[in-house]
């Protein structure tokens, strides 16, 4: 086990007051695990009826008034031990954080930001040189573990920041996680989510150009993958997205227009480090064939549907 990778806490992790900001497909279910642990937690979602629909979940017939809503990211930082973010991209952090109704201005000294967004190493940097500013501590957290990791509770957590930031949220974050890891100073977590992404579009490239030629051959690819499966050819994508590949389901998991936006960090951060990712580039080319055959909210392993189409348009 890794120095910095700790079990699940013990029912004696205090309880704390925090606040969740973005309550997405991944925020909405973290949420819900930090107050089934005990915490108190003020939500914050930029449609307020969403924010709505997790309080009545939550509070259910029984209110306790533990939890509650806020109507700005300023309102629910306000008591927080711990805040924490996952909304869509840089610009979407800025406009939770900054400004006159963010959550620097409400959170009390030595309060703790927490940010599990996918974004730049770069708007980490700043937001942390602002926290400072305010007399705060600022964490990168982006998360892997996509969508059914998040409901299940047990996401991989890439941390950027100080040693005693990151082991003070450890027994928080942990309701939702199943290793939390410091890579590095912030910023770094983004680093390590970008090495993960680029990861996983090779891998789902080769996994449907692999299922394209088997298709092809005239093989049965449900029990070819079950044979490769066993050998040196296994992974995640392949355990959990090949058989729905060759069904072409689609209509779940880790949207494509959110792997675009993911690779795109990916490729500017490359740029500016004098890296060349010529697999990755092009993986996100075909990634734009895919939103063009409106498949924006697709899978990523939809990727094989880009050879269905090809075959259509062969003379």
């Amino acid at each position: 086990m890794n120095a910095n990778t700790q079990p699940a806490p013990t029912p004696t992790t205090p309880s704390l007051k925090v606040a969740f900001l973005g309550l997405g497909v991944m925020g909405y279910p973290m949420a819900r695990h930090l107050a089934q642990a005990g915490h108190a937690v003020c939500v914050y979602n930029r449609t307020t009826a969403k924010a709505e629909r997790w309080l009545a979940e939550i509070e259910g017939k029984a209110p306790t008034g533990r939890h509650r809503l806020a109507l700005t990211p300023r309102e629910a930082a306000q008591d927080a031990d711990i805040v924490f973010s996952c909304v869509g991209n840089d610009d979407d952090l800025r406009s939770v954080v900054l400004g006159e109704d963010g959550a620097f201005v409400g959170m009390k000294p030595g309060a703790l930001y927490v940010d599990h967004t996918t974004a730049s190493a770069e708007v980490s940097r700043e937001l942390d040189a602002a926290a400072r500013a305010h007399g705060l501590h600022f964490v990168d957290a982006p998360v892997s573990g996509g969508q059914a990791g998040a409901e299940k509770g047990c996401l991989t957590v890439m941390c950027g920041g100080t040693e005693a930031d990151v082991e003070r949220i450890r027994p928080v974050s942990m309701a939702y996680a199943q290793a939390i890891t410091r890579v590095g100073d912030v910023g770094a977590g983004q680093l390590a989510k970008m090495v993960n992404q680029i990861c996983i579009a090779g891998l789902v490239q080769g996994l449907a150009e692999a299922i394209h030629f088997g298709e092809v051959a005239g093989l049965d690819m449900k029990q070819v993958l079950d044979v490769i499966g066993k050998g040196a050819a296994q992974s995640w994508q392949m355990d959990n997205r090949g058989k729905t590949m060759t069904d072409r389901q689609f209509d779940f998991g880790f949207a494509v227009d959110w792997m675009r936006k993911d690779l795109g960090l990916c490729l500017g951060q490359a740029r500016r480090s004098g890296v060349t990712l010529p697999v990755t580039a092009l993986v996100d080319q075909f990634y734009g064939d895919v939103q063009a055959l409106g498949g924006n909210r697709w899978d990523t392993s939809s990727l094989i549907v880009r050879f269905d189409h090809l075959k259509t348009q062969k003379p």
